[in-house]
């Protein structure tokens, strides 16, 4: 599994926020602070806004604020939103659940035990470890 652009800017974005919680921050402050493409980050935070995840404001005054604190924030969720399915293979997938071969599969207990890992690890870390280890 690749996390995409699209979620590593997601969790940058959010971090920023994080900064200042109780104040909107205007788009364009976020773009120019990160170096992110306003239409970029236009498609990110409207991904954000729709899950819930952070609240925004249009008009003079407007902008985007996190809708709970940090630290109630995991990055499993913030990563859901932007990339989908977590799994690092694809025969965890699907709409039936995994693989149908996956009782004959020696290796699926291994990316089954990945994708615990990864899964685990990402609800794990909050969104305040971030901003905490940028510090």
């Amino acid at each position: 599994m690749m996390i995409s652009t699209r979620g590593r800017y997601a969790v940058r974005v959010m971090s920023e926020l994080g900064t200042n919680p109780d104040d909107l921050t205007p788009l364009k402050s976020i773009a120019d602070k990160q170096d992110i493409s306003q239409k970029y980050l236009e498609n990110i935070m409207s991904m954000l806004v729709k899950a819930k995840l952070v609240a925004g404001a249009s008009g003079k005054g407007g902008g985007y604020k996190l809708v709970k604190e940090p630290k109630d924030y995991t990055l499993y969720e913030i990563l859901e939103v932007t990339e989908g399915d977590l799994y690092p293979v694809t025969c965890l997938t699907g709409d039936d659940g995994p693989c149908k071969k996956a009782g004959l599969c020696h290796a699926f207990p291994i990316w089954k035990g990945l994708s615990d890992v990864i899964n685990e690890y990402l609800e794990g870390k909050t969104l305040q470890d971030v901003i905490d280890s940028s510090k």
